[in-house]
């Protein structure tokens, strides 16, 4: 279980290496596994087994959902920064605006996924983008 537990800890970081951050729910769902590991508590379904195939579960959606498809990963970082924006989550904005920017994202595509989350959600949500545009930029 050690080399499970080690191989999990290693995807967690590059995780969150490539994304700048590690989301929540992932670094709960590791905790998770690494409590029932080291408690050991088995109730019919071993709850680390059940754990760690939640983690697994977890990182597999999150790569379906990002790999590139139909639309490229770049497209669906602008797509997350329009929604981020849209729901003026500061957060949100700035994981995926930089990792739109890693991506290859111009700040020209940035001002218009920003236009196209004003159009649908209003100033508040431009005003968001616009800010955490200008804060990562900086950076």
């Amino acid at each position: 279980m050690d080399a499970v537990v080690e191989t999990m800890d290693s995807e967690l970081d590059m995780f969150g290496a490539e994304r700048g951050k590690i989301p929540l729910i992932f670094q709960e769902l590791f905790e998770r596994v690494l409590t029932e590991k080291n408690t050991k508590q088995n109730a019919g379904i071993d709850n680390f087994t059940m754990g760690f195939e939640m983690y697994g579960s977890a990182l597999k959606l999150d790569e379906f959902v990002w790999n590139d498809g139909a639309i490229s990963k770049k497209m669906k970082k602008l797509v997350a920064v329009a929604i981020a924006a849209s729901l003026r989550d500061q957060h949100a904005i700035q994981a995926h605006m930089k990792a739109a920017h890693k991506l290859g994202a111009t700040s020209e595509e940035i001002d218009e996924t920003l236009r196209v989350a004003f159009l649908l959600a209003g100033m508040p949500a431009y005003v968001a983008g616009k800010i955490t545009q200008h804060n990562v930029t900086d950076e």
